[in-house]
């Protein structure tokens, strides 16, 4: 496990439009041998066939293309194309479906088309997917046989989260600018990077198309505006441009530090579990899961990263808190070999009071109907 670090990006000045906060990430020097850009699906809604036995379903209205370059060299980006609104927003008569081979292909020498955001879903959603490996008593047949399948989660386009297309129509691209964190009521709700300047101009717009949490569409809904961060420099530090060219250098690092330490620091600082999806000449594509601690930020994502550590590439989404109920007890259910009395213990709970958050977190379907009314008996006995 490791922490997550904007290596090779700086945080600039943050601009707020009601409740919605938008900090951009430059870089002082572009990677020019990476390039992303969008590949526009005809139907919104997808099926992905992860392998042979399991399909992954979602709301997905584009891909991104990867294209490099393996001696170094200048890629460029094949173009993304953009519906106009006239055509974004024609109701289609039907519900058309486009069936997509894996989460990640090869799409031609040194290019990878990948689906943004649903590569780190499905990670969190394979999440011990298989059930049970030992065929323990309190199991029923459907979690020996089928595991947690079919697994389900809900999510919110961008475009249903309040303020968040005005916000990115009217925020103010910086020059060398590769990247943003986006904040709703200054929670941070996700992390999107890219390898170069034209490559974020052209994809800025996709982030109202990307799918967001529960928590950040409550937030949205019912929090109120933010609240500009104003530099303050004192008159008496002033005595010629140069100083105040300092004191302005200054307030800004004072600002990025605060930022990338209490604003950013759920993200950046927690130790991640990462699992490698493709490697494209000197660059890797991985995504990577949090270690799901109760109460705090957990975000899930992927990333291109060179043989540096330098990232390229990142988007991030945000977990609510009953998603991160149900990592974490599928991680320690997995981890005491789905022994009920083992995770029990680790957990510092009684046998039946796990049975019951197993039933709360969706999953009692998992355990056989004889023991979950069982463990109901005795919490109910317990409670007399």
């Amino acid at each position: 496990m490791t922490d997550l670090a904007l290596t090779g990006l700086s945080t600039r000045p943050a601009q707020a439009w009601g409740g919605v906060r938008l900090v951009p990430l430059v870089r002082e020097e572009p990677i020019e041998d990476l390039r992303l850009d969008a590949r526009l699906y005809d139907a919104d809604f997808g099926v992905v066939a992860v392998d042979a036995r399991t399909a992954y379903s979602s709301y997905i209205p584009h891909g991104f293309v990867a294209s490099w370059t393996p001696d170094g060299t200048p890629a460029a980006a094949y173009g993304t194309q953009l519906r106009g609104p006239e055509e974004r927003e024609r109701t289609p008569g039907r519900m058309p479906l486009r069936f997509h081979r894996r989460m990640a292909r090869r799409a031609g020498k040194n290019r990878l088309r990948f689906l943004p955001l649903h590569l780190a879903l499905e990670g969190y959603l394979a999440l011990h997917f298989g059930g049970p490996e030992i065929v323990w008593e309190e199991w029923s047949h459907r979690a020996i046989s089928r595991g947690l399948s079919p697994r389900v989660e809900e999510a919110y386009v961008g475009a249903a989260v309040r303020g968040l297309e005005d916000a990115l129509r009217v925020f103010e691209i910086h020059r060398g600018q590769c990247g943003v964190l986006l904040y709703v009521a200054d929670a941070l709700a996700a992390a999107f990077v890219v390898p170069h300047p034209d490559d974020y101009r052209a994809l800025h717009t996709t982030l109202v198309h990307d799918l967001y949490g529960e928590l950040i569409h409550h937030y949205a809904m019912f929090g109120g505006p933010v609240p500009d961060f104003q530099a303050r420099i004192a008159d008496a530090t002033v005595r010629s441009l140069a100083d105040l060219r300092a004191q302005a250098r200054r307030q800004q690092d004072e600002w990025a530090a605060f930022h990338d330490q209490v604003m950013a620091g759920g993200l950046l600082g927690a130790g991640y579990t990462y699992q490698r999806v493709h490697d494209m000449g000197g660059y890797r594509l991985s995504r990577f899961l949090p270690p799901f601690e109760r109460q705090r930020e957990n975000h899930i994502g992927e990333l291109i990263t060179d043989g540096a550590g330098r990232l390229a590439y990142l988007k991030t989404f945000r977990l609510s808190e009953n998603q991160v109920r149900r990592g974490h007890l599928l991680t320690r259910l997995a981890a005491a070999g789905w022994n009920l009395a083992d995770t029990a213990v680790a957990l510092g709970v009684t046998e039946p009071e796990l049975g019951l958050r197993i039933e709360a977190a969706g999953f009692g379907h998992l355990l056989r109907q004889d023991v979950l009314d069982h463990y109901r008996a005795q919490a109910r006995r317990g409670r007399r």
